[in-house]
């Protein structure tokens, strides 16, 4: 890259404005703190106006055709060529001190296997060739048949690869000095900040809209049943330039397959189901209780902000959580003791051992430090280097886009948001409707963190005063009181709105 630079005369922000990247992230790749990606070569190949790469080599290998320090596919191909293309001096190569064998810093968060290097403090190989090199011969066919790998290539002929000789003509007379030929513009990647994203979905609409001719009930149609591909579009719009990959189709633990086409797997999400006996007791005595039913707006939305493995999930059993990674574990959990106030834990009735989520596990540990139970036995854990942050810009989009369509009464826009973020969370296990994504434990992740968030705002409501009636889905609380001094009423993600209000021990 350095040799491409210097031949061109090109400065670091230039070529960092050229790729669609910053310049930090430039300097990163250039530094070997980050690694080039096949997008990557492929921008710097558009960039440098240079013939076509051997791609299917792996990143590693056509960053060296760059260089030139490693033949391209063509030449492998056909020997030497009429015209011979264009090499840049390899770099000199530097001596390396004797020393000991590097040491691993830990285990590469997308394989598992020891890595030599951190990018942003996750262990984790800088290429994919590395992480293949890593892994043991038995493990390397772990993916079902059916999984459609991102990363395998389609296979291709030399015809698609190694263009055709042409075949020598004459030249052709130049243009007359009045009409030059016009210059063919150089094409850019495209950069996509959080204003982009912003502007990708409410694009979408527009121009779905003028499709149907105006037709906003037929747009708004279309809009939702293509709401699954645009999000995933949105998603790896979100992810260009971000600090580190993640697994889309890593291996299925187990626990996390269905047991049947239309069953389920071994993990409890959580999912709150909860009445108040004593109220309910009293109404049937005679009482009248006002109650005030709540709806949380867009639980799915906000429960994208969660903790999330990156990549494979690998066996722990120390028994010990660590905050720093993510995944499912299997515990037992505590007792409790507040007949006022839901568990955590959601309806669960069965004693024992059950598999939890990420999201679950951090609420059972917040409640042990509060002091409301003890804290839960922890027997295994599945787990890989994890991230808060791993949908936080497509979640801050949809969000912003959701919150000027409310001020403006754009519900068309409201419900293809609402379409993008609800079939996101649905899609994204063992469906057959999301063909570039299957990660069951994000779902189940997400999902019980929405649960973990309603009873959040249960045990708010308790702490200042209000009884709470009944918890149930994904969005409803039941309260009593003057529930206005503890919550915002509206339709943004912070707020609340009313679903229903009725008299317990009267007509609901």
């Amino acid at each position: 890259m350095a040799a491409l630079m210097t031949r061109t005369g090109e400065r670091q922000a230039a070529l960092a404005a050229g790729l669609g990247l910053s310049q930090a992230q430039v300097s990163r790749k250039q530094g070997g703190a980050a690694h080039w990606s096949l997008e990557d070569v492929d921008r710097l190949a558009t960039h440098y106006g240079l013939p076509v790469l051997d791609l299917l080599a792996g990143p590693t290998h056509a960053v060296g055709v760059l260089h030139g320090a490693v033949p391209a596919l063509q030449d492998r191909v056909l020997g030497t060529l009429a015209v011979p293309p264009v090499r840049l001096p390899a770099p000199a190569p530097v001596a390396q001190p004797a020393s000991m064998p590097p040491v691993p810093v830990g285990a590469c968060v997308l394989c598992g296997q020891p890595a030599h290097d951190e990018v942003d403090g996750f262990p984790q190989h800088l290429t994919a060739e590395e992480c293949a090199a890593a892994l043991p011969a038995d493990q390397l066919p772990l993916v079902a048949e059916d999984q459609a790998l991102p990363l395998a290539p389609e296979p291709v002929t030399l015809a698609a690869v190694v263009p055709a000789a042409p075949a020598p003509v004459a030249a052709p007379p130049e243009p007359p000095a009045a009409a030059p030929a016009p210059a063919q513009p150089r094409r850019t990647a495209p950069t996509y900040a959080s204003g982009s994203l912003v502007e990708q979905i409410t694009g979408r609409v527009q121009d779905v809209i003028s499709e149907h001719g105006g037709d906003v009930d037929a747009a708004q149609a279309a809009l939702i049943k293509a709401a699954i591909p645009d999000v995933m579009a949105l998603m790896k719009s979100s992810r260009v330039g971000g600090r580190y990959e993640h697994s889309e189709f890593p291996p299925t633990a187990e626990i996390l397959h269905k047991k049947s086409q239309k069953g389920a797997d071994e993990i409890w999400e959580g999912r709150p189901k909860w009445r108040n006996a004593a109220l309910f007791t009293a109404a049937k005595k005679g009482a009248q209780i006002d109650v005030t039913a709540l709806d949380m707006n867009a639980a799915y939305l906000s429960a994208l902000k969660c903790w999330l493995p990156i990549g494979q999930l690998r066996e722990d059993t120390s028994g010990v959580h660590d905050r720093r990674k993510a995944g499912v574990h299997l515990i037992t959990p505590p007792g409790w003791d507040h007949a006022d106030l839901p568990n955590p834990l959601g309806a669960r009735q069965e004693p024992g051992e059950l598999w939890v989520t990420e999201s679950t596990l951090r609420q059972l540990l917040d409640c042990a430090r509060q002091g409301l139970a003890d804290a839960p036995v922890i027997h295994r854990s599945l787990v890989s280097g994890a991230t808060e942050g791993l949908l936080e810009k497509m979640r801050r989009a949809l969000a912003e886009v959701r919150k000027d369509a409310l001020a403006e009464g754009d519900e068309i826009t409201v419900a293809y948001v609402k379409a993008m973020y609800s079939k996101f969370v649905s899609t994204i296990g063992e469906s057959s409707a999301n063909r570039d994504i299957r990660r069951p434990d994000w779902m189940h992740i997400i999902r019980s963190k929405a649960f973990a968030n309603l009873w959040m705002k249960a045990h708010k409501a308790h702490g200042a005063g209000l009884e709470i009636v009944e918890i149930s889905g994904t969005d409803e609380l039941h309260i009593v009181g003057d529930w206005r001094k503890v919550f915002s009423e509206g339709r943004d993600l912070n707020q609340v709105k009313v679903k229903n209000t009725y008299t317990l021990g009267g007509k609901r």
